[in-house]
């Protein structure tokens, strides 16, 4: 069955403090109160980030079922996006730390852009040429690697989906098959997002969308979730929905156009936080500090964007537990495992109210 754990902090831990001053020590005292609050407020976000990861594992870990926890010498390869992008860079690094983990040997390969499809095919087909056991890919786009996937069931190599899903049915059509399945439900995402936006505007107000790339499962995906929740809510009025092509230059023009056409909207919902980030650059410039923008992925600048106020939010999930999830999976599969039902790993979206709670975040 699929599972969907819905993580949502409520807000940053209240906290007092008596601070009793007099004479020439009451400089030192303010300093050493400083300095305790500091670390007590370090050491609640801390206790709620390893309680999160802890309830996200654990999650995953009942979907999983047994799995090895080590490996016994199977080869696996990895075929992601694009580095280009801040997640899918932070994504490689958690894949070859889950692998250090498990002592098992893995090659990582990547297109050179989050558009270049044909790229992702070719480095796929070089993969099935060599001799691993299990691949675990990340299409661009849900069909771009169908051919490569068919080759590789000829050859016998197990092949896991993480995240950007696979077209399934073209997939059998062509003749293929996949092994395995471990994602994050998108529509959720966007859902959440949207289900946020429409509180923040107590039901009323324009709102725009900067998709990804059509043809891309996240991205449509994310799009859906939020127009079904916007749809449901009489009051609010999607203006723009623009295909962005996971291109800033694309989105900070589409954030221009959009606000030039419909100046009182009142959020933008960007289905990257690259893209977010474009129309917070586009926003500061046209001097308008009042429209919600949110993203998803949870980078280091869309962290910095929400700590600063110019962002939202951000959609995020555990790329940690993830990655170790999925590197579980291809030990399993190569030493006889099977999955019949896709994996879904928990969500989380980060905001102004609880990212001073998400220090540690991984």
């Amino acid at each position: 069955m699929k599972k969907l754990l819905s993580i949502l902090l409520a807000a940053v831990l209240a906290m007092s403090l008596l601070v009793g001053c007099s004479g020439t020590g009451s400089n030192s005292s303010t300093e050493d109160t400083d300095e305790a609050q500091t670390t007590e407020t370090e050491e609640t976000s801390s206790s709620v980030v390893d309680q999160m990861l802890a309830d996200v594992e654990a999650e995953m870990d009942s979907q999983l079922g047994e799995v090895p926890e080590k490996s016994a010498g199977e080869k696996v390869g990895i075929l992601i996006s694009s580095t280009s992008n801040e997640f899918w860079a932070t994504m490689k690094t958690r894949y070859e730390e889950a692998a250090a983990d498990a002592d098992l040997d893995i090659e990582v390969y990547e297109a050179s852009a989050e558009d270049d499809a044909e790229g992702q095919l070719d480095a796929l087909n070089t993969m099935v040429s060599m001799d691993f056991d299990v691949i675990i890919l990340s299409p661009i786009n849900g069909t771009n690697l169908i051919p490569g996937i068919v080759a590789a069931n000829e050859k016998d190599i197990k092949v896991i989906n993480l995240g950007p899903g696979v077209d399934e049915a073209a997939l059998e059509e062509a003749g293929g098959h996949l092994d395995a399945k471990i994602t994050v439900n998108f529509e959720d995402q966007g859902k959440m997002v949207a289900e946020d936006i429409v509180e923040r505007l107590d039901g009323e107000g324009q709102v725009a969308i900067l998709e990804g790339l059509a043809g891309a499962a996240q991205s449509e995906g994310r799009v859906k979730g939020a127009e079904d929740v916007f749809a449901q809510n009489e009051g609010i009025e999607v203006v723009a929905s623009q295909d962005c092509n996971w291109d800033t230059d694309t989105a900070y023009e589409a954030t221009r156009d959009i606000m030039t056409a419909n100046p009182d909207v009142k959020a933008i919902f960007a289905c990257n936080d690259n893209l977010a980030l474009a129309a917070v650059q586009a926003l500061t410039e046209l001097g308008n500090s009042d429209v919600l923008v949110y993203g998803v992925d949870y980078t280091s600048d869309a962290k910095a964007a929400i700590e600063d106020g110019t962002m939202m939010g951000s959609m995020t999930y555990s790329s940690a537990i993830y990655t170790k999830a999925a590197i579980s999976m291809a030990m399993n599969l190569a030493q006889g495992g099977s999955y019949d039902e896709p994996l879904y790993l928990p969500l989380t979206l980060v905001t102004q109210d609880n990212v001073a709670d998400m220090d540690g975040w991984k």
